[in-house]
């Protein structure tokens, strides 16, 4: 498995909420509680998303636009940046805006996951929340600024168009494959973010692309526990040992028996919040045979014992 998928599947990315918009302007929703990620894209007309709270600048979106929004917690998606907020969404319930009491069901709901008015002239909007988990989900978000617009493309279009074609049914396993759409306009749309010319990305993605380093990196992901040294990946990968610890460090920005330290580090900070496991399992689970030594490295990268941490995350 890739780096990039090997961080969506330990964030647990796959548990997303999907919903379909179809409203004639003037429209505007407000989000109060924010999920981690959210992907917003504009099927049809075109959209604002702005942020009250902290007073950022509006960011429009075209027809087949998709925004990755991280790193706030409340936010209106409208058809235009002036529009008041006509509904907030809390804890999934709608509210009216001006009155705070609840939106009635009926009349709202077109069709499963899909809400709106469905009047002739509607702009169609499609949004997915993933809850991302824990500090590797923390690595995912760090990749993006608070909003990433990808703009319309062919790769991202059929992909949007599939979703789309499938959010208002309701057949057997309809959340499977819903989520697998998500997964996949997702994943399209952080390929297309990261490769803008220019793009400020965390150094180990950009080593991705090193076949070398590349294959390091995703052996560090698939097997963190190995003992691994400097010469055995290097043997793996096909380069002297000298040679690949200087191509490593310059493409990532550390050695490479860093990076797993602080990869091992951020499993084990995860298993210690979800699980009941041990400190001397959580250690020999990300590659430490003794809970001492073990310790000593979670203490020396988050600055907390392992059972500090775990009583902190509780």
């Amino acid at each position: 498995m890739d780096v990039l998928s090997d961080l969506l599947h330990r964030a647990r990315a796959g548990d997303a909420l999907v919903r379909q918009l179809v409203q004639r302007p003037p429209w505007a929703l407000t989000f109060a509680d924010a999920t981690a990620l959210t992907v917003v894209a504009t099927l049809g007309g075109h959209a604002a998303i702005r942020f009250d709270e902290t007073g950022a600048a509006p960011v429009g979106l075209a027809a087949g636009d998709i925004a990755l929004i991280t790193k706030v917690g409340e936010y209106t998606i409208a058809d235009d940046a002036s529009t008041p907020s006509q509904v907030v969404i809390r804890q999934g319930r709608k509210y009216r805006a001006d009155s705070g009491d609840p939106v009635e069901r009926q009349g709202w709901n077109l069709a499963p996951r899909t809400y709106g008015d469905g009047l002739p002239g509607a702009t169609v909007m499609l949004r997915g929340a993933y809850e991302l988990h824990g500090d590797v989900g923390g690595r995912i978000l760090a990749m993006l600024p608070p909003v990433a617009v990808v703009p319309a493309g062919p790769r991202t279009r059929g992909a949007l168009d599939l979703l789309a074609a499938e959010v208002g049914r309701d057949e057997p396993g309809q959340d499977a494959v819903l989520h697998r759409l998500l997964d996949l306009v997702l994943v399209l749309a952080l390929r297309a973010w990261c490769a803008r010319p220019g793009s400020d990305l965390p150094s180990w993605y950009r080593a991705l692309a090193d076949p070398a380093v590349g294959d390091a990196l995703r052996l560090l992901h698939e097997d963190p526990a190995r003992r691994w040294t400097i010469a055995a990946l290097a043997a793996e990968v096909g380069m002297s040992r000298a040679a690949f610890a200087a191509r490593f460090a310059g493409l990532v920005g550390e050695p490479p028996l860093t990076y797993l330290t602080g990869w091992r580090m951020t499993l084990a900070a995860d298993l210690l919040r979800d699980t009941d496991a041990t400190v001397a399992a959580v250690g020999r689970e990300v590659g430490y045979e003794d809970a001492f030594a073990f310790s000593v490295a979670f203490k020396r990268a988050r600055g907390v014992s392992p059972s500090r941490w775990r009583r902190g995350a509780d």
